[in-house]
This record gives C-alpha cells, structure tokens and sequence, in this order.
C-alpha cells in the first residue's frame, strides 16, 4: 500500500480510534518539588520570592492552564512560606477549579491595584524575581509600590528546561499521536485537494485520536510556498509533482507535538532530491553533536557545518538555512533553551528540542524535517524517527 494518497478522508478518520498507552497527568506531589526546587533557585538569584505570570509557566507550578487576560493573575512563591495566588476576587471560584495544587489567596477588586497588593503581602523593600514574561508596565508599578525587581528566568527556566519523566512521556504520547495523524494525512493526498481540507483532517484526527483541542497549529505547503518557513496566506490545490510540507502538533495536558515532514507528491526534480538529502544530513549532524555538557549553539554549529560543506550558506544567507537549527519544547512550543548560535546553555539530560535545520531555495522550494529529541546521560534520543526518505516518509 502507497505511502501516498490511495486513500481518502473519512476512510482514514474512521480507522482512527482513541489513544489507548495514555501517559499519566502531573501529580500533586511533582508540582510540590517543581515549587521546592524553584524557591532554591530563586534564593540562590538573591530574591525573597518569585512571581509567576499566568500562562505556561503557572501552568508548570499550579496546573492552572489560564492565558494572560489585561487582569493580573500571578503565582507569588516566596522562599519561606505559603505560596500564593493572586487573582481577582471575582475569578476565585474558576481559579480554584482549575488548580492542583493548595495554596493561599490574595484577591483584588476590579478598582483596585494588583501590584500594591502583592507588595503588601511580600512587605516593602524586598526583592522580587519576576518571570520574563510578566508586563513591563506592571512591573514598573511593582517598583512604584516598593519592591525591588530581578529577571525571574534563572528561577522559571531553571526548573522548566529539565523534563521529568512524566513531563517526558506526555510529549511522547504527543509526538506519537502527531506523528500517526501525519501517517494517515499522507494517505488522503490527492491532486486537487486544498489545503484546508487537509488541515480539516489533521484537525479531525488530533481530536478522534484524543487530543481535546485538535491540532495546536498547521502548515500544509505546496511547491514554490514551501520556501516560505511559515508558509503563505491562500489556500492552494495540490498539483502532480509537487513538494508537499506539513507541520503541525497537538498539546496533551498541556505539553506539545510539532513534526514536519516534506515529501514528493509524485516526480519531483533532481535539485529538489539533492537539497532533501543535505538536509537529511544536517539534521543527523545536529543530532549527532548532542551530549550533556556541550553547548545548545555546538548543536547549531554541527548543522551549519554540513549545509556549508554543500555549498549553501553560510550563516542565514540563502539558497541555505535561514533560522536557528531548534527550539526548547515544553509546555510552550517554544520555549528557552535555543538550538543558535550564541546560546551558551550547557546540555543536561531531561532538556528536550526541536531538531530542523529548514533547507530554503527562494521562490523555488523548502525543505524541512523536524523531529525532536531529548538529551540523556550520554546523547540524545528521538522522540519520533526522522523521515527515511523523500518518497518514504513513514517507517514501512
């Protein structure tokens, strides 16, 4: 049976049936040292406490999976004491709802300043660690109303980039899910059919398959828009001979997929087979360099190494690769640390990325495959297997 089309849309999503090795949630008692070893962290940065800004990152500490709204939710964990959740006194009910964790409550009226509530519970004059992504302006009334500012990321970034176990298996049970939804969306290819149709189905199937939200995101590419990283705006129909590029991902309690893979649909040109192989390469070369220790732009370098040796590049110039060869992936799609040139973060065992050295002709085509892999004690290990080959994207 072709890899390829040979297939049609309700065919595959009707053979889909729910995920059955489901990974487990985060336990009450991960969350508990997820908190413990942030207030080490955060003391050693010199820091009385660190607030956390909703979003990814509360997530990781309280299990709360709440977006930044214009109203301040935050998480205050002082180095000693009671944790606390600061929120608006209407939104207690929800907030409760939705933690996995107990911890204290400071509430503020719709008239009144967040900030200067959060001062008063942390007393004026200390120093507060603040996650990157908290508000400029906000941190600004922090100041206002006493209290002294330091960049919360050593803190957040120092717990976040090291996967636990059970942090591991749900981004497996992610990238496994992604990456059969990818298996089957290959199999409904057709000529003529639109690009979203297929993002109908790739959402359909995240969903059948048990993803509660569907796809997280998708890109489907065909021939010149390929060369465009993060594809063009229309929605085109494929054509006999072109090369396809489909990224997309789902999240699982939270944590996130995000696979691509480029292939033939069809005959495609020798030129287009030479820079898939290079790409090939520079993606095992990045893979290759992965060791605890070694830093995350060794990793970059690795890839560019190859890409040059073709005589693409150097650097971002094109016909080459015009980003970074990967990103830290989480519970945020991308997240620190970065697979780049000039980021020094040494490689420990538990931090996870993306791996894709995207391969750019302008206005002609792109190639990229992207899988991920984590660090263990002596390299790195796939998540997913990277794609065989052009005309094979899946295992047989």
């Amino acid at each position: 049976m072709s890899m390829i089309g040979g297939s049609d849309f309700d065919t595959e999503l009707a053979a889909i049936t729910p995920w059955q090795d489901r990974a487990a949630p985060i336990t009450q008692a991960e969350y508990h040292a997820r908190m413990k070893r942030a207030r080490a962290l955060t003391e050693a940065a010199g820091a009385d406490a660190l607030l956390v800004n909703v979003g990814d990152s509360m997530r990781y500490f309280t299990g709360v999976p709440w977006m930044p709204t214009e109203r301040l939710v935050a998480l205050l964990l002082p180095v000693k004491g009671d944790p606390v959740m600061v929120c608006p006194t209407f939104e207690l009910g929800s907030l409760k709802a939705d933690m996995a964790v107990e911890t204290e409550f400071a509430l503020w009226e719709e008239h009144e300043s967040p900030q200067a509530l959060i001062a008063s519970v942390l007393g004026a004059g200390k120093t507060l660690a603040v996650d990157p992504v908290f508000p400029f302006q906000w941190g600004e009334k922090l100041r206002a109303a006493g209290l002294s500012l330091v960049d919360g990321a050593p803190a957040i970034d120092g717990c976040r980039q090291i996967k636990s176990p059970s942090e591991l298996a749900l981004l497996q049970q992610a990238k496994n899910m992604t990456l059969e939804v990818h298996r089957r969306t290959a199999r409904i290819l057709h000529p003529g059919i639109k690009a979203s149709e297929i993002k109908r189905f790739i959402d359909a199937a995240h969903r059948k398959m048990g993803a509660p939200a569907g796809y997280s995101f998708c890109i489907a590419q065909f021939g010149q828009a390929t060369a465009f990283p993060h594809g063009l705006p229309g929605d085109p129909e494929l054509k006999e001979g072109e090369l396809v590029l489909i990224d997309t991902g789902c999240r699982i309690e939270g944590y996130h997929s995000d696979i691509t893979r480029t292939y033939a649909f069809g005959d495609v040109s020798q030129e287009i087979r030479d820079i898939w192989d290079v790409e090939k390469a520079a993606q095992a070369a990045a893979f290759d360099a992965v060791k605890p220790g070694a830093l995350c732009e060794d990793v970059d370098t690795a890839a560019h190494k190859v890409i040059d040796a073709a005589g693409l590049g150097p650097d971002y110039k094109l016909p080459g690769l015009p980003h970074r060869t990967g990103h830290g992936i989480g519970l945020s799609i991308h997240e620190p640390a970065y697979l780049v040139r000039g980021d020094t973060t040494p490689l420990q065992p538990g931090m996870c990325f993306s791996n894709e050295p995207m391969l750019v002709v302008p206005n002609a085509f792109g190639v990229r495959l992207e899988d991920h892999f984590h660090v263990t004690e002596t390299g790195a290990q796939w998540f997913t297997q990277p794609q065989f080959s052009i005309d094979q994207p899946f295992p047989a």
